[in-house]
């Protein structure tokens, strides 16, 4: 299959026809080829060992496309992956839909789509269907991509639900490294940095975790960042948490940039984090095995849960305490 692609996407890389197909061969199904890929199957039959099924689905439309630390090919493997690790799953197929804007150059697409692939072996998953749209020229910020993941449990059953009084609050690392990567990429504010996203898949953290006694619950920060998964532990459990900030990582370089610009790192997001809550009987352990890792080496202990509380507070630096809102505004539109 060694088509001569132009150098540009047309709307008739969508239609349906030769060009859609020759597209599909010589960029996708080049790097995503694995034997259960049939590019040309509405449906695919899959092997799921029997185990129970965890199923998650995702859209990516970060801004720019590329930016330190990752670009939106490999984002779109960890985010979704992702969500099956920290529910306690080994994530095993992928999907992929690909929303290309009209004029988008085929060698950065092939590049993206290539990062996709590298990212999805490393994490041991395969791209098993997908589909392919074109937009017309200025109704799409040159490549969107929707993913929908299937795993399958291989740990305990966590949640929410499991939440107790005094269980201790542990995070994997530096909070708000991918939302201040994506933003100075951008150089909306003539800033330039050295911060690169954190986006990562998190198995390795995951799999450590559910190995530890009294695990509850996991999430990895995303959107809204570690206050906005605080606050959702707070909506559903009726429990209040209680944070250090002095406990809480943060890069030098991220918190000096939001303190420029006025934002909060722990509402930016993270692509490479894990919250996790355990037995505060645990939580050494749980923190001295992440620390252990490359992966978790920034890992810290920065609160429990508090059932005589009925917000997130935080505790500042200079003893004095404020209150984590849930999030309204986005700060950072477009950065996963």
């Amino acid at each position: 299959m060694d088509y001569k692609l132009d150098s540009h996407i047309s709307l008739a890389h969508g239609n349906g026809g030769r060009y859609m197909r020759e597209l599909i061969d010589a960029v996708f199904a080049r790097h995503l080829a694995n034997p259960a890929l049939d590019v040309q199957a509405d449906a695919v039959p899959l092997s799921l060992n029997g185990g129970e099924v965890l199923f998650t689905t995702d859209g990516f439309t970060v801004q720019p496309l590329e930016f330190p630390g990752g670009d939106i090919g490999s984002l779109a493997v960890h985010g979704t992956t992702n969500d099956l690790a920290v529910a306690g799953a080994t994530p095993l197929y992928l999907s992929l839909n690909a929303f290309i804007e009209e004029g988008f150059e085929v060698a950065t697409l092939e590049r993206l789509i290539a990062s996709l692939a590298r990212a999805a072996r490393e994490t041991g998953v395969s791209v098993v269907a997908g589909d392919t749209k074109v937009l017309r020229r200025g109704e799409g910020g040159g490549l969107y991509l929707a993913t929908t993941g299937i795993g399958i449990r291989t740990g305990p059953e966590t949640g929410m639900n499991r939440i107790q009084d005094s269980d201790a609050i542990l995070v994997s690392g530096p909070v708000g490294d991918h939302g201040i990567a994506v933003m100075l990429a951008r150089e909306e504010f003539g800033l330039r940095g050295d911060v690169l996203s954190d986006s990562a898949s998190v198995l390795p953290l995951t799999r450590a975790a559910l190995n530890c006694p009294g695990l509850r619950f996991m999430r990895d920060p995303t959107r809204g960042g570690l206050a906005s998964v605080c606050n959702e532990i707070l909506r559903a459990t009726g429990m209040g948490l209680r944070l250090a900030r002095v406990s809480i990582p943060v890069r030098d370089a991220a918190q000096s940039v939001c303190e420029m610009l006025g934002y909060d790192p722990l509402y930016l997001a993270c692509e490479g984090r894990v919250v996790a809550i355990i037995d505060n009987r645990q939580a050494d352990t749980l923190l001295q095995t992440w620390k252990s890792m490359p992966a978790g080496e920034g890992a810290a202990i920065i609160g429990q849960v508090n059932a005589d509380e009925s917000h997130v507070v935080l505790e500042t630096e200079l003893g004095g305490e404020r209150i984590l809102e849930e999030l309204e505004d986005d700060p950072l539109p477009r950065i996963c």
